[in-house]
This record gives structure tokens, sequence and C-alpha cells, in this order.
């Protein structure tokens, strides 16, 4: 469990459970609420559709062994029916203009009963940015029940009729694998059920969600270049983990996520001119397209360009390979500075080094 997110919710569970902290604990809860969806809005605006169907670790047990559409849907649809269904008795906000057509899911449950082929087939129909409004719209209602709740509320017990309320909305499936839902929030707390569904459950399916990004990018740059187009090796890149190179559908290179179209202007113009990379351009030096506009913010990064010109990418890579086993360092500019001939000297002091 992430562990920045695992203390908030410990700590926010302390201070809720006393009058003097309560509204302190709720602030931090939102807080973590907020800090969460951040990861998801991060997700649905990087990967691309054929992402959000995929199986990377098979069917089977475990968070991670979903996919992206079901995780995103599973987690907010328990959030919609247990605050709106069970506490407020109103309306859930996926019954609400037109959002269950919008997101043109064929279920109203929970999806705890589908199987493996049965997930992908629903992830495959589900409209994805639909899904996410809908994520949002949830977390945005519930956040705003939060703000309005008072200490004496957390003691709330729920009766048998909430329970046949539950049960009647047929938004749980009577499968065996769903239909304990039911019994699990109504013998809860309101209390209780912050801690599950409003806060842990969050922290289970998006941590289960980054295995699912991560495994899926691992998978794209197999047997891919690994040499971005302008130059950095995405071996070492900060975004290593998170990223699936600028040479696969499932880039989230955070200079591309900003240019027209989600591309790097420095990739559009590789292919168009028919190069692997910048650095088979003879133009590099004295280029301010791009990523190279930045100037001395990147000069860096050109410098790894030069360097590739002249002594090509296997020889490249050893360096790069030994200058991160000698040197703790995220991006080049801390080791490699800011000016291009004194980065290309420093690089070829390190070439020294590296090749005895």
């Amino acid at each position: 469990m992430d562990k920045e997110w695992s203390e908030k919710n410990k700590k926010m569970q302390t201070m809720i459970a006393k009058e003097a902290t309560f509204a302190e604990g709720i602030k931090l809860l939102l807080e973590l609420r907020t800090q969460i969806f951040e990861q998801i809005t991060a997700i649905v605006n990087t990967f691309p559709p054929v992402a959000f169907y995929q199986l990377p670790f098979g069917a089977g047990d475990g968070n991670h062994c979903t996919t992206l559409a079901w995780s995103l849907w599973h987690t907010f649809r328990i959030e919609d029916i247990v605050v709106h269904t069970l506490i407020l008795k109103d309306k859930q906000i996926l019954l609400q203009g037109g959002r269950l057509a919008k997101t043109k899911s064929p279920i109203i449950t929970t999806g705890n009963e589908l199987d493996g082929t049965q997930t992908v087939e629903f992830s495959k129909k589900v409209n994805v940015k639909a899904l996410y409004e809908y994520c949002k719209a949830v977390m945005d209602s519930t956040n705003e029940f939060l703000k309005g709740l008072k200490f004496e509320d957390l003691k709330k017990k729920f009766s048998d009729a909430d329970k046949q309320r539950l049960i009647e909305s047929k938004c749980v499936s009577p499968d065996e694998s769903a239909a304990w839902l039911i019994d699990f929030w109504c013998c809860k707390t309101i209390k209780g059920l912050i801690q599950m569904p409003l806060s842990r459950h969050w922290i289970m399916h998006v941590e289960a969600m980054r295995r699912i990004k991560n495994k899926l990018c691992q998978e794209a740059k197999t047997g891919v270049n690994l040499i971005a187009y302008c130059g950095l090796y995405c071996k070492h890149c900060f975004l290593t983990q998170w990223c699936g190179s600028c040479r696969t559908i499932y880039n989230t290179c955070s200079y591309a996520l900003y240019s027209p179209g989600g591309v790097c202007p420095n990739a559009t113009c590789c292919k168009e001119k028919g190069l692997e990379g910048c650095y088979e351009c003879d133009e590099l030096y004295n280029c301010h397209k791009g990523f190279y506009a930045l100037d001395e913010e990147t000069n860096a990064v050109r410098v790894l360009g030069l360097f590739i010109q002249k002594y090509g990418k296997k020889e490249f890579m050893k360096v790069m390979d030994f200058m991160h086993q000698q040197k703790k360092f995220q991006k080049v500019q801390d080791v490699l500075g800011c000016d291009i001939d004194e980065g290309l000297k420093l690089l070829e002091e390190w070439r020294k080094k590296a090749l005895g």
C-alpha cells in the first residue's frame, strides 16, 4: 500500500474518532481523496483506449487481476450506492442526467460478479471519458456529504429496511461473489463506511490501477528502441515505470502530454523526416523545435543527441549506464549543466571513465 496514502488514512481515522479533531480529520480525508483522484485523472488523460480493457496480470485473485475500466467502475459504483442509496436514501449519481446511457455500461451493479472474459467485454463497451466524468461527479457529491457530516453522525447504524432498499435497487448482483457486500455495508456505522469504501477502498483499487498501468508500459517497451526521439534514455528516466516510451501508444512523457494532440513536436518532426531520432538530424545543434525550444533547460538533452551522432547508440547506452552507477540523479541537466559545449566536454570525460 502506498506509504503516504496509508499514513494519511491512519491519521485521518484517528482524528475523526475524537470530537476535538473531527473537523481536521474530515479535511485530511478530503485532501487524501483529492490526491488519489489525481492519479486517476493522470491515467485517464494519458493512456490510450486499448489500455482500459487489458488484463496484463490475467484473470484471477487480486485487485490487479482486472482492467483499468472495471477498477474505475467498481470503485465509484460502490461509493455511489453506499452514499446515496444506503446513507442519504436519495437518487444515485449514475441514475441522474442520463449518466448511465453516457457511460454505455451494460450493467448497473458493482461488477463483482463478472469473470475475466466478462470484465474485458464490459471494459470494451464502456465509454471511458464518460465513466471518468461519472467518477468525478460521485467524488464531488461524496465530498459535499462529508463536509456536512457531524461527529455525532459517525455512530449511525443501519436497519433491515436499509438492507432491503439496497436489495431492491438491484445495484448489487445476487451472485455470491457480490451479495455479501450488502451485509458488509449494513453491519457498519458511518464511521466504518468512511474507512471502507470512502478511503481505503480507493487506495486499494487505485494502487491496483498503478500496477496494471506499469505492467502495460513495461510490456509495451519490450523490443522497442529505448532511446527517445530527443535523445533521453528511457531506461534511466524518472518516469521509466510509468511510461511506455514515446515510441509506443503508452507514452506519458510530461512534455508530450502538454503538446498538441499529446505528441512531442520532436517525435512528429522525426517521423516527417524519416529519422529514427533527433540524433540523426544535421540541424540538431541549433534546433529550437519542441523540447529544444526550452534551450538552457534542455540543452543537456541536446548534448545526448549530439553524443549519439558521434559515437552511436551502443556506446551512448554504456556511458549512461556507467553514469547512473556512479552518480544518483534524475535529470541529465544535474550532471551536464545547461551549456551545450560544456555539456559535451563533461560527457566526453564520462566516456573516458566508462570505457577505461
